[in-house]
């Protein structure tokens, strides 16, 4: 969706602010309008010999970034050329060492934390240790007043949509894929084992965030 005059006014405002306040917790933060924008930011702010690596993420795909980097001879370690689940495992443990990290985020608030859930912990723990650089595009519909509206939003509205994603491909079935809500279950097929909270960016700017009022992910 295309924001309104009226949507584009109220993302701008709390964009700014979201990266005012990620900026204070040490993270390097940008707000831009638009995906383009967003799109040549991410560029700007990625060596072109640097190593690059992503997590699942419909932001990194919409905003154009993932296109942009297969297309363009950087060295990537590609997950999504695995022929196997033992093959996709490797993969994902050389991530870890890539120099830039691709990835969006389920939710972040007004005051600059970022909340992410995850299934293996490969993005999650990405995000925390390991590649030199994180990269996160993130649409302002995420930003969330508080830190319990921000844990919310990644549970009950990223969480079962991200689950009909993969569902889709026929690799999981749980109570949100059939009431479209969270149940707070305990299924072997969730995608919730891990809800990480990132306060601080340790070490500092490590973690590069890019909001844009344009509407990305879920």
């Amino acid at each position: 969706m295309v924001p309104t005059a009226y949507h584009r006014t109220r993302n701008d405002k709390i964009g700014e602010k979201t990266a005012i306040a990620l900026k204070k917790r040490f993270f390097e933060a940008y707000y831009v309008p638009t995906k383009e924008e967003a799109l040549n930011k991410a560029i700007e702010l990625i060596p072109h010999t640097d190593t690059i690596a992503w997590g699942g993420s419909m932001s990194i795909l919409e905003s154009g970034l993932l296109d942009h980097v297969l297309k363009n001879n950087y060295s990537v370690i590609n997950r999504d050329i695995a022929e196997s689940a033992e093959e996709k495992n490797e993969i994902l443990k050389k991530a870890m060492l890539c120099d830039t990290y691709l990835m969006g985020t389920n939710a972040l608030t007004e005051d600059g934390q970022l909340v992410n859930i995850d299934c293996i912990g490969n993005r999650t723990a990405a995000l925390m240790f390991g590649p030199k650089s994180v990269i996160i595009i993130a649409s302002t519909k995420k930003i969330m007043p508080t830190l319990e509206d921000a844990i919310k939003r990644a549970r009950t509205v990223a969480a079962p949509i991200n689950m009909h994603r993969v569902a889709g491909r026929g690799q999981r079935q749980t109570p949100c894929f059939v009431s479209g809500s969270c149940q707070d279950c305990l299924s072997k097929d969730s995608i919730c084992s891990h809800i990480v909270i990132t306060r601080l960016c340790n070490p500092q700017k490590r973690i590069k965030v890019i909001l844009t009022g344009d509407e990305l992910g879920f």
